[in-house]
């Protein structure tokens, strides 16, 4: 089964989520600066949902540069993954809204989570159908910038409920750590091209 109506539905759902969440900034009504700072929450969490996005979309992207094939797991899977983001903008919203307080930080951290989960998943099934010595899997390895995301976004969503501002750093501390794009996989390709593999 061909990877690239996977490849093209999936960016054109993360170009309708970033869609979805600039409509959703509503710009002042009056015309001067201080119009902006009830705005800076709402602002803030569009950031960072934006990067968010803008991981998901590089890292997807860099994943699939090393996919040969798909099957029907792997549709899922990414479907799977597709809904987590899909619901980004709403807690993007929520937290915006209402100032980063604790549930919407916790709610937001969950989906968080639930999305990293996927995309883990989604990995996993991938390497299982090209193997173990492929270059995904090679590319890949233990993923410990991966669990270590995981990890901090479970740790983050009960810190939410006593500083959800504390909560909003160790999800930042995470899109910092995801920024500088993740060349593993290009890097192996790069190699076993060069190997003539």
């Amino acid at each position: 089964m061909s990877k690239g109506r996977l490849e093209a539905f999936s960016d054109g759902v993360l170009a309708i989520i970033i869609t979805i969440m600039v409509l959703e900034l509503k710009p002042p009504r009056l015309p001067e600066l201080d119009a902006l700072r009830p705005l800076i929450p709402a602002l803030l969490s569009y950031l960072l949902s934006f990067v968010f996005v803008g991981i998901y979309w590089n890292n997807h992207h860099h994943l699939f540069q090393a996919v040969r094939r798909v099957n029907g797991r792997v549709l899922w899977a990414n479907l799977h993954l597709l809904f987590w983001l899909s619901l980004v903008p709403f807690v993007t919203n929520w937290v915006g809204e209402t100032s980063f307080s604790a549930l919407p930080v916790a709610a937001y951290g969950v989906v968080l989570l639930m999305a990293g989960t996927a995309y883990s998943i989604l990995a996993r099934i991938l390497v299982a159908i090209h193997g173990r010595q492929s270059a995904l899997a090679v590319a890949l390895g233990r993923d410990f910038k991966g669990w270590l995301s995981l990890s901090v976004y479970a740790a983050a969503i009960p810190v939410a409920f006593a500083d959800p501002r504390i909560s909003g750093g160790l999800y930042a501390l995470v899109a910092v750590l995801w920024l500088v794009p993740d060349r593993r996989i290009e890097k192996v390709i790069e190699e076993r091209a060069a190997g003539g593999e």
